[in-house]
């Protein structure tokens, strides 16, 4: 099942690195921007330990300075964009190759919830093509980018129009939309979809939702791996709604088994609507590294 619900989110291929460096922001950061505080910064994060992210917002491009925006808008009169919308113009200017150079020097920003929360730089040049495909075309209020990186120093003031926000170096973007992702979610045989759908999309919801979750600690990061790369949270919620129950809490503890591993157990409580009895469901998420795994399948949980 996690197979099918990782294709349906990205056609590129997930390869994970068998090694993830510490953040260099130093070859990220200064050939696109000069600035005096850029080296400090750069070589600040790179002997810090990395704090990884894996967060689920929206992409943006913006303009740093002036300059490139007289840029893009000289690039723009010399091509046709007749009968596009202004969307669809930064989209076709950014994705021509001979254009490249400003897909480099234009600011990416993610936002969560609305709020300007990372700067976002490629560990690797040629991923730079994740953020252009990340400006849809046809942007709608249900499309979602997912983000897997490690979070470096604030962004200096000189960088992005005097934005300071953290600096995250990625390794993999994923763009996408919520619909699109229930649709994949494999639906229980005893459910029919209209059941499965509605439930599967306020649980989503509801993770995306939770207070200041930028996906930088270990509880969001467990959260959101779970909300886009396990469907059995999905079948375990909308088998609850199936048998009269409510969605009373989704909580995340440290594991006791956790030993040198950084493991999480997260815990969904349903309250049963006509008795008032709690069950309780669980899976363990190890959050170590970068990249998330799960250790434990949804099983039924008891208080010690």
């Amino acid at each position: 099942m996690e197979r099918q619900i990782e294709e349906s989110v990205s056609a590129r291929p997930q390869a994970i690195p068998p090694e993830v460096r510490p953040v260099d922001l130093a070859n990220r950061v200064t050939p696109q921007q000069s600035c005096p505080t850029c080296a400090a910064a750069a070589s600040a994060a790179a002997s810090a330990k990395p704090s990884w992210i894996y967060a689920i917002g929206n992409i943006e491009a913006r303009f740093p300075n002036l300059a490139i925006e007289k840029e893009y808008a000289q690039v723009v009169g010399r091509g046709d964009t007749r009968g596009l919308t202004d969307k669809q113009a930064l989209h076709t200017v950014l994705a021509k190759p001979e254009n490249r150079y400003l897909a480099r020097r234009v600011c990416w920003v993610m936002t969560i919830e609305g709020l300007e929360t990372y700067l976002l730089y490629p560990r690797d040049p040629a991923d730079l093509s994740l953020l252009v495909e990340a400006v849809r075309e046809s942007p709608s209020p249900t499309d979602l980018d997912i983000v897997i990186g490690s979070q470096g120093p604030n962004a200096p003031p000189d960088i992005c129009n005097g934005l300071q926000i953290p600096i995250v170096v990625f390794d993999q973007v994923y763009s996408l939309d919520r619909d699109t992702l229930v649709r994949a979610i494999p639906k229980p045989e005893k459910l029919s979809a209209e059941e499965f759908a509605p439930a599967a999309a306020e649980l989503f919801d509801r993770i995306m939702q939770m207070a200041d979750n930028a996906g930088a600690t270990d509880e969001h990061r467990a959260l959101n791996y779970l909300a886009v790369r396990y469907p059995a949270v999905y079948s375990t919620v909308s088998a609850a709604f199936a048998r009269n129950a409510s969605l009373e809490s989704i909580d995340v503890l440290t594991s006791p088994l956790a030993g040198t591993r950084n493991i999480v157990e997260v815990v969904f409580s349903f309250r049963d609507r006509t008795t008032d009895v709690v069950d309780k469901f669980f899976t363990r998420v190890d959050v170590t590294d970068e990249f998330p795994f799960l250790v434990t399948k949804m099983s039924s949980y008891f208080d010690r």
